[in-house]
């Protein structure tokens, strides 16, 4: 089968512009391991007219290693494999890359891509330094060539090259964080690899994969979904057994630190404040907490929000990546067992348990909060600008609480209040449910003191029973097919 870009429109569209443009462009990328940076810039850059050459850093490679692949790559690229001495510095080595591009015609695109840079810049080995000087002062001038630097260390890419303040300082042109397919290109890419499943086991997969490309590679057409999460979670072999550890490690330089977080947010299942984080954690490092935070960010693990009527509360951050949600609530229990027993039914063992019908529904909510646009599509406000995030009311007393799982407020002059449910049927309102909407409903009123008007949509994962009870209270429905738009 012939290789393909699936999904990633935005992405594509942003690199046409690149090709258009009349000066050369400089592309930072990052986004978290096996999210298919690499395989994005190949078939896209590759399969247009000109000269690509590429450069993949070793990690803990040494200088003279790294140089050694410079050679062989500059060779293949540049003179039909010629055999070339290999320099010392990256200074010389970027000097004989520069001497290649001089002899390439003005009128010919020259496609330089730095792959895993962070792997390349290893401490005192002068390539950053060395970049910087030969963009600034030769290839920036050459109006055909583009720069693309790559890496999987949200944190350095954007400390080194986008936020650099050195000799890089608002060079890039364009920057672009690469995040794990939404649910419309899990469906694409199940769909062009020849899978034949419906959007509910297509959900399933969702919630375990979290929509990262190389992990959905691995999915087996003759197996069902089941025997599919058996094979990559629950078998000592198994793709994803241990993946989480090795995710962490090979992102950051100091893992432990950011797998703490990680945990300490995952066990507040709506949202951690950054104070009550920093107590959890025992840190004293609030600014480096700060970048250790918009990394995970920016690579997809967790999302930050002010909640909605409580804005003094300050950020609070909650976990969104599926992988890592389902690692902690079912992988990693095994990984603890003194004699770990996995079976090719274990999974099949522990749906509709209560503790599967737990982590489906805050799986499910993790899935609405990356597909809030096109919760907001399906409402009709892709026009109407609209602040969203959870909220909740902790009485101080014996006074009822109430938490309402996403809250759209728009401008123009209505809240939505969803609440989100994951079913295997349609819901079914009961009298009992209906009361507790009212009472939710009344008390976000009486503590936000909101004078907007007031409406209630359903997040669903299959469809609704349209009783007496639901048609009272409920305005807005949007179902799982909605989220794949």
């Amino acid at each position: 089968m012939e290789n393909k870009i699936v999904g990633r429109k935005k992405e594509i569209h942003m690199f046409e512009e690149v090709l258009t443009s009349k000066s050369a462009e400089f592309l930072a990328i990052y986004g978290r391991r096996r999210v298919g940076k690499t395989y994005l810039v190949k078939q896209f850059f590759e399969s247009q007219s000109g000269i690509f050459f590429e450069l993949t850093g070793l990690n803990d490679g040494n200088l003279k290693e790294q140089l050694a692949n410079l050679s062989i790559s500059l060779a293949k690229t540049f003179y039909d494999g010629a055999e070339m001495a290999i320099q010392k510095t990256w200074t010389d080595a970027l000097r004989q890359l520069s001497k290649a591009i001089e002899g390439v015609p003005l009128n010919k695109r020259i496609f330089l891509f730095f792959d895993e840079l962070p792997w390349l810049c290893t401490r005192k080995s002068g390539f950053l330094k060395a970049l910087e000087y030969f963009w600034n002062s030769h290839w920036s001038n050459r109006k055909k060539l583009v720069l693309i630097v790559c890496g999987s260390a949200a944190s350095w890419m954007l400390e080194k090259i986008i936020y650099a303040k050195g000799g890089l300082h608002n060079r890039i042109t364009v920057s672009l964080s690469l995040l794990p397919f939404s649910l419309k290109e899990v469906e694409e890419y199940l769909e062009y690899h020849g899978h034949k499943l419906n959007r509910e086991q297509a959900l399933q997969i969702y919630m375990v994969t979290g929509g990262i490309p190389h992990y959905l590679k691995a999915i087996k057409k003759n197996y069902s979904v089941a025997q599919n999460i058996n094979a990559l979670c629950f078998q000592k072999n198994g793709l994803l057994f241990d993946e989480f550890n090795k995710l962490f490690y090979s992102l950051y330089e100091f893992p432990e630190l950011y797998i703490n977080i990680i945990r300490a947010i995952a066990k507040k299942a709506n949202g951690i404040s950054r104070d009550d984080l920093i107590k959890s954690i025992k840190s004293s490092d609030g600014g480096y907490l700060n970048v250790m935070l918009k990394s995970l960010e920016e690579a997809g693990f967790i999302s930050s929000f002010l909640p909605l009527g409580h804005t003094r509360r300050g950020v609070h951050y909650r976990l969104i990546d599926e992988y890592v949600l389902f690692y902690l609530n079912w992988i990693e229990p095994l990984h603890k067992q003194t004699r770990i027993t996995t079976t090719t039914s274990y999974w099949t063992k522990v749906i509709h348990t209560a503790a599967w019908y737990a982590w489906a529904g805050y799986a499910f909510e993790a899935v609405c909060w990356k597909h809030v646009d096109a919760i907001k599509s399906a409402l009709g406000l892709d026009a109407i600008h609209v602040n969203w995030g959870d909220w909740r009311y902790i009485p101080e007393k014996s006074n009822k609480g109430a938490q309402i799982d996403l809250i759209l407020d728009r401008d123009d002059d209505c809240i939505t209040l969803c609440e989100i449910k994951h079913t295997e049927k349609d819901f079914a309102f009961t009298k009992s449910y209906s009361k507790d909407i009212e009472t939710k409903q009344a008390i976000f009123k009486e503590q936000t003191r909101t004078k907007k008007q007031i409406q209630w949509c359903l997040i669903v994962s299959n469809g609704v029973v349209r009783n007496e009870y639901f048609k009272t209270l409920i305005d807005h429905v949007v179902v799982l097919d909605d989220l794949f738009k």
